[in-house]
């Protein structure tokens, strides 16, 4: 428990961008109709993947504006 203490002021700032990076991503697939690849379900599973879905997301399936 004393490990988590000390850990904590580290892994604050950790949880909040990897909160904040997959509520932006899922705020993101649910509002458009069109992906370069893959369908809605597809992305919407891997925004909850931690932060690889969520980057995977914008890197490959956001489509292009």
């Amino acid at each position: 428990m004393d490990e988590l203490m000390e850990m904590l002021p580290f892994l604050i700032p950790l949880i909040f961008s990897e909160l904040a990076l997959m509520g932006f991503s899922l705020y993101h697939v649910l509002t458009h109709e069109k992906y370069r690849h893959g369908n809605r379900l597809l992305w919407v599973l891997l925004s909850f993947v931690s932060f690889i879905g969520p980057i995977l997301y914008f890197l490959l399936g956001r489509e292009e504006t």
